[in-house]
């Protein structure tokens, strides 16, 4: 395995830009940093139908939503719809900073995505996130026709943190009986934040995400180092597995995170679910949202859109 040309490019002009690493800013800084850096690399917006901005109702307040519909296709018509979750630790990131592949998502799959903006920590730690995104799941799921989203054939999706949430969300789905989830998408998750891996090891420096800034976000996040053992924070230790909707998992060959990835798929396996896991070996944490600089990453997309639609046939 080794990394891709692309990827050595882009890292020696992270290593030349010098800028901070997460760790060592406050939340707030961390964000702006994440906003000002992300169109370095953040490709060009396909062209779709509509986009709206909703609002769902959760029990820590309204929880923002952005609708996504492919062009060509009448308001009327109900769309299969996949929730997606955004990454960034829990703590940056928000609809704006994943909207371009929220559009590239839209575009690929022919579906309807629904960004989900949860609420952020510090200011709103655990379990403030999973209490938002199950509210939206619900909300979208109880508001279909007024969306134009057919129920009988939705998913959840997210990257990084937002994997996180989405394989949680499976799960929440799950054990209360709705609403139904059809297939899930998990772009390199988090998934066990009680043990770091070889891979932290592996690749702690030099590769954008690092071990130190995971620990700060894993620290942000969590009221307590307690709150790690539960499974809506580490969906690899919910004590069943079995009976959840079809995953495409995808992680990075130099991630700190590909091997609770990797575990995850397997888990999701043995439990008996239908698992496609592919590691693109050449990357590193966040590829998919680097299509102006990462060939990859538009390959990555066109997978995610493919699985969508296969599983809304």
């Amino acid at each position: 395995m080794a990394l891709e040309p692309q990827v050595k490019a882009v890292l020696e002009l992270v290593a030349k830009a010098n800028r901070p690493a997460y760790n060592t800013l406050s939340p707030k800084d961390a964000r702006q940093l994440f906003i000002e850096t992300r169109p370095a690399s953040t490709p060009p917006p396909p062209q779709i139908g509509t986009v709206r901005d909703l609002t769902a109702e959760g029990p820590h307040g309204p929880v923002p939503l952005r609708l996504y519909r492919p062009a060509g296709v009448a308001d009327a018509t109900r769309l299969p719809a996949c929730l997606f979750f955004h990454g960034g630790g829990w703590v940056i990131g928000d609809v704006n900073t994943h909207d371009v592949l929220c559009r590239q998502i839209t575009a690929a799959s022919g579906a309807s995505v629904i960004s989900v903006d949860y609420r952020s920590a510090p200011e709103y730690k655990f379990p403030i996130a999973v209490d938002d995104s199950w509210a939206a799941t619900k909300w979208v799921g109880a508001h279909a026709a007024e969306l134009g989203v057919d129920t009988a054939r939705l998913a959840v999706a997210g990257d990084s943190a937002g994997g996180n949430l989405a394989a949680v969300m499976a799960l929440m789905a799950r054990d209360a009986g709705g609403p139904a989830i059809k297939f899930q998408v998990l772009i390199y998750p988090v998934t066990d934040v009680m043990r770091e891996t070889r891979t932290y090891a592996d690749f702690a420096e030099g590769y954008l995400l690092t071990r130190d800034s995971m620990r700060w976000f894993i620290a942000h996040y969590l009221k307590s180092s307690d709150d790690a053992r539960d499974w809506r924070v580490s969906p690899l230790r919910a004590p069943s597995l079995a009976s959840l909707p079809p995953a495409l998992v995808i992680t990075a060959g130099f991630d700190p995170l590909r091997d609770e990835g990797e575990q995850y798929a397997g888990r999701l396996r043995d439990a008996g679910n239908t698992v496609d896991y592919v590691c693109y070996g050449g990357m590193i944490h966040g590829f998919i949202g680097m299509g102006k600089l990462l060939d990859t990453a538009q390959r990555a997309v066109a997978h995610v859109g493919e699985s969508l639609k296969q599983a809304f046939r």
